[in-house]
């Protein structure tokens, strides 16, 4: 990426006229909603992402009139809160999900929070443009933004999410740390962005920037000076004599004379000295955020920067396929539905932003094979024919790994297999990848008796071998299908059905048993209903709504709906509108019988986990992966759909507490209440997690309970069950990008809070780079960590614009039924730009970012001079970024 040699966009004197009367006087620049609690009526880092990435989804949809539907008008949101369902509904039409782009955002705002919070960036000043490190930190924040494209063009938007959370969150803090603002500068900085443009006027070493302040605020202590600067934060490096603290009770440097600070990060004078100007801060910050995104819109094109944001209601398909000589019957399925897709859905919004495709067998698997067009899909597809082996078991569980490492978030993957895994070993991982990447994975398993001959058995094969599918699937919020070979074809199209971003009704009792009667909750949101039964010798069933009308198990139309049967597979698909109420199903089968029913709707939720921090430099909410044993945790659900408009007053669905269920035994394990938190129209929750939840590793399911608008009961469950982990493991990177013939430090953090651990430690790269470590074994006590240091070497043979995965496991040495702990870390590989020069020592050092071509699909690149965007300087896009303020301004 390079940007052009003409100034950065303008927003026009239209914007500063509407934040004059649209923002409130209110602060910004910690990280997220948890930091109200220190700083009430704060705007936050995650506020002016949030509001940055909606302002340019808008100017998107403004721009490209939606197929088929007329085209959006910038009066219509004039006067109004804009929020990410509402602006989904106006471009997609009624009911279309923003699910998956409130995802992606939420990726952005707690990579962009996590900077204050990770060990390796919270105290660097090149990162937060302290210590007078301007250069430097332009370099830096020009070198994220780099990284954010590249993985882009990698196809690897969650890693690009993770880059752009850091830009952006540099981005911001230049305007709240340094002096800009104090300067009287009404515009964000014209040269932040373009490294061939000097930053001029800036402080030297000998330069006196502050004096003495004794008090909290601080309005007056910048010197009479048209230099520009930035505060100095603790000890690393020493604040010089004469030289401008960044301020705050947990600023050490603020004490030694000239006392006091000058950064505008919060509305507390106790954090922020230059509290006051926190007002015309978050102004800048917000247009300076707009821009960066305007930027990487131009050089992405519109579609690829759409699936960075993943701006669609659309989700990707992923096959991971057994290519085996027994697998013909499989793979035509695998192509039959993957074509029907492609045709079906072509065009339209819900066309998949993503395709995957992973072949196995044995002794390999792979390559991967991924996508954004689908005719290369298929091409690709059509390549595979089922040749050689022949023989039991597969790599099958290697190639769901690779599978997950490339496919987004929020996706389905299905597995075509007839065989046992051979790499059982990787079952931990993989389930622990699965929730990581919040992918399901559902696997269609052919033992069909009759081809016996055909599939050749190395050894005796255990009746138990796919336990390792079943504890996957578990895992991941998926399911394990058995047919036979002649009904393949058939059961294959619960692809297309799962691709609907369907959700998961929870059954009550939880845990099936023979003969028992199962009973699901249907609400006035809920449409298209399936109910799926299959499992060994299935005699009978039958389907009961609310008010007695029975269904069984006969194929063809019956009062409640269209029933398909597949050997011992059935679909079952109830009209709509179904009746609200209780609904029931009873199975009468010899074994455990399966039942599964999925509907769609337009509210769903989304959730994470963190630790509120509140007594440090940084209060908010730091991020947890999953929850720690031992460790208090806070559970934050966003609703999404028309249940966060009822939070703000309205009458309509909401949810008022949450149900935790052992996993697999579904024991309720508490019930506890739902809080709202922040701005209402958010729809965020929150609720700490009980302590009897906490006190051991396991799994458990998330299940929202609350009421619809006609006090019917809702209830919703989680994509797919979390874990509470043994041990807090963290896996942080070096502070730049990989290149070629480099060996990279990397840090690791452990830390036990539930009682002694011994853990040994191991380690694997994806791609297999070699990887050193100083840890292999750890003994800690309660409340005890421990740091280690990684070497990655990357080879000179190393591609360009590629990702790499590692991967750090701490297992117990002694109870083997305590779960392992995984942490993930992706990283990339760029080749050094040959006209970067070192920023660390020389103040006339311009990084630059050199342009190159779209590594792949149909990616737009902007090479010409000017501004980014399109119409950026024109008063009607000056509008628009003011309307979004709205939502600011309301809170």
């Amino acid at each position: 990426m390079r940007p052009a040699e003409g100034p950065p966009p303008h927003l026009g004197p239209s914007v500063l006229l509407l934040l004059q009367f649209l923002l409130p006087p209110t602060s910004a620049f910690f990280p997220n909603i948890w930091s109200l609690l220190a700083a009430p009526g704060s705007i936050t880092h995650q506020d002016l992402t949030e509001e940055a990435v909606l302002n340019v989804t808008l100017q998107l949809f403004l721009e490209r009139p939606p197929p088929g539907r007329p085209p959006l008008r910038p009066e219509d949101f004039l006067g109004r809160t804009l929020l990410a369902d509402d602006l989904f509904a106006a471009y997609f039409g009624a009911g279309s999900l923003s699910r998956r782009f409130r995802a992606a955002v939420g990726e952005v705002s707690r990579a962009n929070a996590a900077q204050d919070f990770l060990p390796t960036s919270k105290t660097d000043p090149d990162l937060h443009f302290d210590a007078e490190r301007l250069v430097q930190g332009r370099a830096r924040l020009l070198t994220a933004l780099r990284e954010t494209l590249a993985a882009a063009r990698a196809l690897d938007y969650t890693l690009s999410r993770q880059r752009l959370g850091a830009a952006l969150h540099a981005l911001q803090d230049f305007y709240s740390h340094s002096n800009w603002v104090e300067l009287g500068r009404e515009q964000p900085h014209p040269h932040l962005l373009w490294p061939r443009q000097e930053l001029q006027h800036l402080a030297q070493a000998s330069d006196p920037t502050c004096s003495d302040c004794e008090q909290l605020s601080c309005p007056g202590n910048l010197l009479d000076s048209q230099l520009l600067t930035s505060g100095y934060f603790g000890t690393h490096p020493r604040k010089p004599p004469g030289k401008c603290s960044h301020g705050g009770h947990f600023d050490q440097s603020s004490s030694q004379t000239p006392r006091g600070g000058i950064n505008k990060d919060s509305t507390a004078p106790g954090f922020s000295p230059h509290h006051e100007l926190h007002l015309q801060a978050a102004r800048l910050a917000l247009q300076a955020s707009v821009q960066v995104l305007s930027l990487l819109r131009s050089r992405l094109g519109d579609r690829d920067f759409s699936r960075l944001l993943d701006i669609t209601p659309a989700s990707s398909l992923s096959f991971v396929l057994d290519t085996t000589g027994s697998m013909g019957e499989e793979i035509n399925a695998a192509k039959v539905q993957a074509r029907s897709i492609a045709e079906r859905r072509r065009g339209s919004p819900l066309e998949p932003a993503r395709y995957v495709l992973v072949p196995f067998h044995d002794p390999g698997f792979g390559p991967v094979f991924t996508t954004s067009d689908p005719d290369s899909f298929w091409q690709q597809l059509n390549k595979l024919h089922a040749l050689g082996g022949g023989d039991e078991p597969e790599m099958c569980l290697s190639a769901v790994e690779l599978a997950l490492l490339h496919t987004p978030p929020l996706s389905d993957i299905f597995v075509f297999t007839d065989a046992s895994p051979k790499d059982a070993l990787l079952t931990n991982r993989v389930e622990s990848l699965t929730q990581e990447r919040r992918c399901r994975v559902t696997f269609l398993v052919t033992e069909d008796p009759s081809r016996a001959p055909t599939r050749a058995r190395r050894e005796v094969l255990s009746p138990r071998r796919f336990e390792p599918y079943e504890a996957v699937a578990l895992a991941s919020g998926g399911e394990v299908i058995f047919t036979k070979d002649r009904y393949i074809q058939d059961v294959a199209t619960i692809v297309g059905e799962s691709m609907a971003d369907l959700v998961t009704l929870p059954l009550e009792p939880p845990v099936l048993a023979a003969g028992r009667l199962l009973a699901f909750r249907v609400d006035e949101l809920l449409h298209r209903i399936t109910v799926r039964v299959h499992g060994e010798s299935i005699s009978s069933f039958w389907i009961r709504n609310p008010a007695g009308v029975s269904q069984s198990q006969e194929e063809g139309e019956g009062p409640l709906g269209h029933t398909r049967c597949f050997g011992q597979f059935w679909m079952v698909t109830l009209n709509d509108p179904p009746q609200a109420g209780t609904w029931e199903i009873h199975v009468t089968a010899a074994g455990i019988p399966r039942v599964r029913v999925q509907a769609r709707t337009s509210l769903d939720f989304l959730f994470h986990f963190g630790i509120p921090v509140e007594d440090g430099p940084h209060p908010g909410l730091y991020p947890l992966a999953q929850p720690v044993a031992g460790l208090q945790t806070q559970l934050l659900v966003e609703v999404t759909g028309p249940g966060s408009r009822a939070l703000s007053g309205h009458r309509g669905p909401h949810f008022h507490s949450v149900v935790l269920r052992g996993v697999p035994e579904g024991t309720e394990l508490g019930r506890v209440p739902l809080e709202p938190t922040g701005p209402l129209q958010r729809g965020l929750l929150a609720a700490w997690l009980p302590p009897m939840l906490l006190s051991a590793p396991g799994s458990f399911s998330l299940e929202l309970i609350g009421q619809d608008g006609a006090g019917q009961g809702l209830h919703r469950a989680a994509l797919q069950p979390c874990t509470v982990v043994p041990v807090l493991l963290e896996l942080s990177g070096p502070p730049g990008f990989l290149t070629p013939g480099s060996k990279a430090p990397l840090s690791l953090h452990i830390a036990s809070f539930s009682g002694p651990q011994d853990l040994h430690l191991r380690t694997s790269v994806n791609p297999s780079f070699p990887l050193t470590s100083n840890l292999s074994r750890v003994h800690l006590g309660q409340n005890e960590s421990a740091w280690g240091r990684l070497w990655l070497e990357v080879p000179h043979s190393a591609t360009p614009d590629s990702v790499v995965t590692v991967t750090v496991t701490a297992v117990s040495g002694e109870a083997r039924s305590v779960p392992p702990t995984f942490a993930f870390l992706r990283l990339l590989v760029l080749a050094l730009a040959p006209q970067v020069q070192s920023a660390a020592t020389d103040h006339s050092a311009r990084p630059v970012l050199p342009t190159r071509g779209a590594a792949r699909g149909p990616s737009t690149l902007v090479t010409g001079g000017g501004a980014p965007g399109r119409a950026a300087g024109s008063t009607w896009w000056s509008m628009i970024v003011g309307v979004l303020l709205l939502r600011l301004g309301s809170q």
